[in-house]
């Protein structure tokens, strides 16, 4: 567990406390380094709709719109370990996830399953909206994260059947490299709830920083999700007809274009 100090904010109320020393650098901001690197999920749907908003169906801007409200709720998070603003985060991540899966389901040109499917997925939020928010301690965590998972982990198994398919190179690549970083991400966050005390307390003491795992999970899992969101989008291009392509704003921030059918 990190080292508790009091600051502007107050006691934590939050159901878990990350792995950086709270209040250690700045009096108003209880976790700094989650907060600053949470503005990577900010910058990673901005720029998803500032490249696509011409190109992409609402579905998928809505996506990247929810990645930057997802941004703000973790640093409204981070900054405070307030529950209430805990809820900001996390609700914001249980509806994108559910938005993903619509996505990869509901991929033809015309609607495969009517309007149950929309209907089920939103009695999910609801269920899960329920168990989050009004669960506290350990159980509100546990309950969360299995809520979470278990849709993040069906639509990377999604996606990874997109790559399996897809024949263009540059689409096979962004995906390996989307995938490359979104599994280094769970790994950090995964370290950073297990190896705590050597990182926040064994490490320091031997003149070596916290690395601040979960700070670096921000980062990489915004370029992972954008990039497998570039996958997707491509493949989206590819069954309505238009002739998908892949290219790089500033030579490194993939992009998709498609020609509009005849």
């Amino acid at each position: 567990m990190p080292t508790l100090h009091t600051g502007f904010w107050g006691a934590a109320t939050a159901t878990v406390d990350w792995c950086e020393t709270n209040y250690e650098h700045v009096s108003y901001v209880c976790e700094l380094f989650n907060s600053v690197s949470s503005l990577a999920m900010v910058l990673a749907g901005v720029l998803g709709i500032a490249l696509h908003h011409r190109v992409l169906e609402r579905r998928f801007l809505f996506a990247f719109a929810m990645v930057s409200v997802v941004g703000l709720g973790s640093i409204a998070f981070h900054a405070t370990l307030l529950f209430q603003l805990q809820m900001t985060d996390e609700l914001p991540m249980l509806y994108l996830a559910l938005l993903m899966v619509y996505i990869l389901v509901e991929n033809r040109p015309e609607r495969r399953f009517g309007s149950w499917f929309p209907l089920a997925l939103f009695g999910y939020a609801v269920l899960s909206t329920g168990l989050s928010a009004f669960t506290r301690g350990r159980l509100q965590f546990f309950l969360f994260q299995v809520s979470f998972a278990s849709l993040e982990f069906f639509a990377l198994a999604r996606v990874w059947l997109i790559h399996r398919r897809s024949q263009d190179r540059l689409a096979r690549r962004i995906f390996q490299v989307g995938i490359g970083s979104y599994a280094l991400a769970i790994v950090l966050w995964m370290s950073d709830n297990q190896f705590c005390a050597t990182l926040n307390e064994t490490l320091p003491a031997y003149g070596v920083p916290n690395p601040q795992f979960h700070a670096w999970w921000h980062v990489l899992v915004s370029c992972g999700f954008y990039a497998l969101l570039m996958v997707i989008a491509h493949d989206r291009l590819k069954t309505l007809g238009h002739a998908p392509r892949v290219r790089f704003a500033a030579g490194v921030i993939p992009l998709v274009r498609g020609e509009t059918p005849p």
